[in-house]
Parts: structure tokens; sequence; C-alpha cells
């Protein structure tokens, strides 16, 4: 039997990525087998099939970080045939073959239980996005934040990360504040719920100062480099910042005032190698109070298969708002 995959292969440094017929002996060795009924497209797959690629290692590959679907074979007492399921993160999709495929095999270990109350679909409208925003309002919480303290700014808010915490953060009562350097996107924003939108040049550090005038009780920041250092300075005392992303540079300067003059909390998101407990905690709300019932389809764009060469091309350019969604399979 045969199906189809996004394979990449690559030939004097060249990668090429199509849709191609492999078997099940292609697959790599796993406890769980997978029909994939969607995945969707994050910056990492975007990476994936560039020639110079910094997450592909080795070839042929089939990339696609996220999955969701029904098992069809399991070695684990964890899981049976016809189980719901979500895979996301660990090695899928940048040492493992990940969910651009129509089936897929994993270990046990990286499967997650699909919460009643979510589809399959909606588990890949979150995807590792939405377990990064969930994962990163729940430390947010978990360090003091409640609704009340003050307005609470996304950075990148138009990304998958950035638009899913607004759209959480607003749902649970917090007064979100979300930048962007798009301004025709301003109304996508105020629709998942934000109060304000600010233009992106007016959250980057400009000064030398140590501490500049607090205005914002947390903030979730995908950019990172000089928007990290401006969040630094401008967090009320005993805020929080939470980091999952470096699209605005990996590095950046600041000084030990923030965090001895007012407290304030560095926190590192990472939803790649979360513990299990938490990651299915995270699931648990996303089915729940993180849902965003009214605001998913604002924020899905649903693909098919074929048209995922040219997805993931936009997605390194930036024309890729909120989630896009890759349906593979029938559920």
């Amino acid at each position: 039997m045969t199906f189809k995959a996004f394979v990449l292969e690559k030939e004097d440094q060249k990668v090429d990525a199509a849709l191609k017929d492999i078997t099940f002996d292609q697959l790599p060795e796993g406890d769980v087998t997978v029909r994939v009924a969607y995945s969707s497209v994050n910056y990492k797959d975007g990476l994936a099939v560039l020639d110079k690629s910094p997450i592909v290692k080795n070839y042929p590959f089939i990339p696609g970080i996220d999955l969701a679907g029904v098992v069809t074979e399991s070695k684990s007492d964890q899981f049976k045939e016809g189980d719901n399921v979500i895979v996301t993160s660990y090695g899928l999709g940048v040492t493992h073959y990940g969910g651009f495929s129509e089936y897929a095999r994993v270990p046990a270990d990286w499967v997650v239980p699909l919460p009643e109350g979510l589809s399959l679909k909606e588990a890949m409208a979150f995807g590792t996005a939405g377990l990064t925003a969930a994962l990163a309002v729940q430390r947010l919480e978990d360090n003091g934040l409640t609704a009340g303290q003050g307005p609470v700014l996304v950075t990148g808010a138009t990304g998958g990360v950035g638009s899913l915490a607004v759209a959480m953060l607003s749902d649970l009562g917090y007064e979100v504040y979300g930048s962007t350097g798009k301004e025709t996107e301003h109304g996508f924003l105020k629709q998942l719920g934000a109060a304000e939108v600010i233009d992106r040049e007016e959250v980057v550090k400009k000064d030398n100062r140590p501490l500049n005038s607090q205005k914002w009780a947390a903030a979730v920041d995908p950019v990172g480099g000089k928007t990290l250092e401006y969040l630094l300075t401008t967090v009320k005392t005993g805020g929080s910042v939470a980091l999952m992303g470096l699209a605005g540079g990996a590095e950046f300067s600041s000084t030990v005032h923030p965090f001895i003059l007012r407290g304030i909390n560095l926190l590192g998101i990472d939803s790649v190698f979360c513990p299990y407990e938490k990651r299915k905690a995270a699931w648990e709300r996303i089915a729940t109070d993180l849902k965003v019932e009214n605001k998913l389809e604002g924020i899905i764009n649903e693909i098919s298969f074929d048209q995922l060469p040219e997805t993931l091309s936009g997605i390194l350019q930036g024309k890729v708002r909120g989630r896009t969604i890759v349906k593979i399979s029938e559920e």
C-alpha cells in the first residue's frame, strides 16, 4: 500500500519538495501509527524546505511539526486503534518524519489523547502555536497575573502564537494590547479581542535607560531582540514577560535593574520538550477555557495538501496571519 507524503530530497545542495507516494516501510520506527487528518503550517516548517535548512539535517525527509489524526496501529498499552490523538513538538518534523503525510509513526510518549471538546481540525487550529500560547498564559498566571492589574501586551500579534494569545487572554478578561507592523491587520486583532493595537516600532527599545515608565502588567513575546529589551524596562513591578520566540533576533541587552528593582520575571516558554503532564494539562485548557470558540474561525485558514508548497514559502515572507491548517485526509 502506498500513500501521499510531502517529501524533501536534496541533490547538489538543492532541495526538491513535492508530494510523493511512499510506503509504510519508509516510515521511521515508532510505537503508534496515525492516519493524519490535519496538520498545520508553522515557521519551522518553512525553514525545513530551504536549501540551507537550519532544521533538517538528513534527507529524504517529511516535515510538519504538528499532526492530529486517528490511531491505526499501536504497540503501546496507552493507545488503541481508533483513538483520536494529537502529536506536536519533540523531534516531529525536525529529526523525525512529520505530519505532512497521510500516515505517521511516532513514539508513544509523544502522543496526547484528543481532549473531549476538541475536534481534530480544531486541535490543528491551535497546534504547536496554541500549545505555546496556552503554556505562556499558564506561566503568567502561575507567577501572579490576574485580570485588573493593567494591560497585557502581546508582540508579533498577527502570528500564530500571538493571535492565539490575544484571543485567549481577552476571553479570560484581560485588557490586551497587540503590537504589529501590519496596518491592514488592526481590524483582525480587534476582532480577536485586542483593546488597542500599536505599531511594533513603539515597542522597540531606542535608548540606553535601564528602566522606563511602567506600562504593562505582563507581556507575551514571540519576537525577542530589541522588543524584549523594551519589555524588560516597561513591565510593571512584579510583572512577567513570557518569551518564546526570536523573530526580532536571538540576542538582547539588559541590565540587572528590572530584576532587582522591579522584581520582573523573565519566563522562558518551551513547548518542544515540555513535560508530558504539563503538555496534557495545557491541551485540556485549550479544550475548555482557552478554546476561544467564537474567534477560532477568524484565525484559521484551511488549505489542501496541494497548496502546501506555496504556503510554506509565504510564511517565511511574513504573508501568513493566524493559523494555516492543512487537510491531509478525511477524519
